[in-house]
């Protein structure tokens, strides 16, 4: 009889008992799975090179079979009707585990089995009679909860559910597999052939969602893109850190995390934003592009080519026609190195009226030698993005030249220009923005390679530029792009999602919408939606499953060290935001209470209590936020307002604002 049918008459006791015995068997399974991957050799696969592919495979399959004993190995499972070949009974986990046997004690939440455990209903269930949830102390099980779904009634809260979205926890972000929402599910299982776009209001989960669909993808497609690669983008170090643990937790440990700073290797030479905006703005590629070619010289002399007693001639006319043939039909690098072969050939076709028979080695042989080189030099020249771009930046008439045509003004240009010039390319200092427009250049000289899939956080923030250049790496690929319209604090911020996918290369993908959020409660997410008709009057303000009542308060003049101590005698972390200008005060005045100061290069396990400064609270979230005087935050960039609700919409469980000046009048 199958177990949907049984469990009706077993005390509530008894089946909890049953299910933590299955956990039991899972995790000792799971063990057992990951000894039997160590015990594997690499020295049958032959040579060395074979050997060290295959140790670096097992390696990261023993990696995966980690078990993580504070984290709850299953967190449902679905009873099922007959009439297929899959079992009654399945549980829905992390990863898959199967016994000695080769049964399946837990399948992986992206089987497309598991698909059920997201999107059953009462109206469509998908084939399921029951779904069960687990709670969890832990790694222990500690309850469960079901939902019949074979009756047609209307589902009920879940408690179990609801209590693991409001889990205070500190460290790192958790993964979400246990509470994943259909709306969500539906973006997780999207088709890596596709890529889509994710306006994600604050609590609703946009960067898990990203996150889940890599693993969603990499476990789906894992050859394709075990070959092509997966990376995940964020807006700076402290970021990544924070979310560093989602994918190992879901068994994907081989995927790269950036920044785009790193990415392109940007400095963090300050530069004037104003400057930084005309740099970052999309019709600068034209001029990059003008500005390589200019490089190029007319031909004014032919080839001439000696070996032995003979001399071979390239007419100048003939070298004109090769440069013209090449200009504009290929990247700059491989042009230099067509130019070179398309001269070596034309010398062998003279040889061969001789009455020679020149071979391929030969032509290569002319194509290295001394004349080909020079002419080559002379009129295509080699370069490196760097002095391309020393040379469009201090070189007045070059960048006009560069400019003409160009929707570029004259003012503009001047703006561009350095004030004061470096001596030469190797010793110029380039800004964040410059990085892009160097990673442009890069790839007109030789092509950027393509990832299988890249995953963007923050993108809201990224310049046309920026965009350009994450556009290259996913170019043959896909991806995933989160960010927030209301959230973005840069001069250059997007207010279209449809143009950041056509600066990606990305024109054909999607814009889905998350309004409902889960984490922020309503009553700190309503208090920061008075922010949004200044900051995107275009959007519709966020709505939140939880009333949270009690969750926020306001507070003129409260002494700071006080609030922080009642907060302590809480659970959970505790996030205090600060203008960054005093982050440095704020710290000495907590002096007596254990806390850490978050930098952008913050990584691994922080202080329950962190200093943030408000630029990096970006992406965050903290089960307790305390911001500290919001005028300040405003008053320090240009967009101000969108950096608060930026800090204001951090909070899982209670928001705190404290403020000695007036609060902005849109929060009055």
């Amino acid at each position: 009889m199958p177990a949907h049918q049984l469990a009706p008459d077993i005390p509530a006791n008894a089946v909890l008992s049953a299910e933590q015995s299955h956990l039991a068997q899972s995790r000792a399974a799971l063990q057992a799975m990951r000894e039997h991957a160590q015990s594997l050799s690499a020295d049958a696969a032959g040579d060395w090179v074979s050997q060290q592919v295959l140790q670096s495979l097992l390696d990261q399959r023993v990696a995966a079979l980690a078990d993580h004993p504070d984290t709850p190995l299953f967190f449902g499972r679905l009873d099922r009707e007959g009439g297929d070949d899959l079992p009654g009974t399945i549980y829905v986990g992390r990863r898959h585990v199967h016994d000695g046997n080769s049964r399946a004690l837990v399948i992986d939440w992206r089987a497309p089995v598991s698909r059920a455990f997201y999107q059953a209903s009462p109206t469509e269930p998908l084939g399921v009679v029951r779904r069960r949830r687990f709670g969890y102390h832990g790694g222990a099980l500690t309850a469960f909860e079901d939902e019949h779904l074979d009756q047609g009634a209307e589902l009920g809260p879940s408690k179990i559910l609801t209590e693991e979205i409001e889990r205070p926890r500190t460290g790192p972000m958790r993964d979400i597999v246990a509470t994943i929402q259909p709306d969500q599910d539906e973006i997780v299982r999207s088709g890596l052939g596709h890529t889509v776009c994710v306006q994600g209001a604050p609590g609703t989960g946009k960067t898990a969602v990203g996150l889940h669909r890599a693993a969603y993808l990499l476990f789906t497609h894992r050859d394709r893109l075990a070959r092509s690669g997966v990376m995940i983008v964020g807006p700076n170090r402290a970021f990544l850190s924070y979310i560093s643990s989602v994918l190992p937790a879901l068994g994907e440990v081989k995927v790269d995390q950036t920044t785009v700073a790193d990415l392109l290797g940007a400095s963090d030479h300050p530069e004037d934003p104003r400057v930084a905006a005309l740099k970052g703005d999309a019709r600068m590629a034209e001029v990059l592009e003008r500005a390589l070619w200019l490089h190029i010289a007319k031909p004014e002399e032919g080839l001439v080519y000696t070996r032995g007693a003979h001399r071979f001639r390239v007419a100048d006319h003939e070298v004109r026609e090769i440069v013209a043939s090449l200009r504009g039909t290929t990247r700059y690098g491989p042009g230099r190195v067509a130019m070179a072969q398309r001269l070596a050939h034309q010398v062998l076709v003279r040889m061969e009226q001789r009455g020679d028979s020149p071979d391929d080695r030969v032509q290569d042989a002319v194509a290295r030698s001394k004349p080909v080189k020079a002419l080559v030099d002379a009129v295509w020249p080699k370069l490196t993005p760097a002095q391309v771009l020393f040379r469009l930046l201090s070189d007045s008439e070059f960048l006009a030249r560069a400019c003409h045509k160009s929707a570029v003004t004259a003012e503009e240009q001047a703006a561009l220009l350095w004030a004061k010039p470096y001596r030469g390319w190797k010793s110029a200092r380039w800004s964040a923005a410059d990085a892009a427009l160097l990673d442009e250049l890069a790839d007109l000289i030789e092509r950027t390679p393509s990832l299988g899939h890249l995953v963007v956080d923050e993108a809201q923030d990224l310049s046309e530029m920026q965009l350009r250049a994450l556009g290259r790496r996913c170019r043959n690929g896909s991806a995933t792009v989160l960010g927030d319209l209301a959230q973005g604090t840069t001069p250059w911020s997007t207010t279209s999602w449809e143009a950041v996918l056509t600066h990606l290369g990305q024109d054909s993908g999607s814009v889905t919408e998350l309004t409902l959020g889960f984490r922020v409660p309503r009553e700190v997410l309503d208090y920061a939606a008075r922010l949004l008709p200044s900051v995107a009057p275009g959007l519709a303000p966020p709505r939140s499953l939880r009333p949270g009542t009690g969750s926020l308060s306001v507070r003129q003049d409260a002494p700071l060290a006080d609030t922080v101590r009642d907060l302590l005698t809480r659970d959970g972390s505790i996030g205090l935001i600060v203008p960054d200008a005093r982050v440095g005060e704020i710290s000495a005045e907590l002096s007596g209470l254990p806390h850490a100061v978050l930098t952008p290069d913050s990584t691994g396990e922080e202080q329950r209590l962190l200093v943030v400064p408000a630029t990096l609270a970006k992406g965050l979230e903290y089960d307790h936020v305390v911001v500290v005087e919001p005028a300040d935050i405003v008053a320090a960039e240009l967009r101000g307002l969108a950096r608060l609700y930026v800090v204001l919409t951090r909070a899982v469980s209670s928001l705190t604002v404290l403020h000695a000046k007036p609060l902005p009048a849109q929060l009055g």
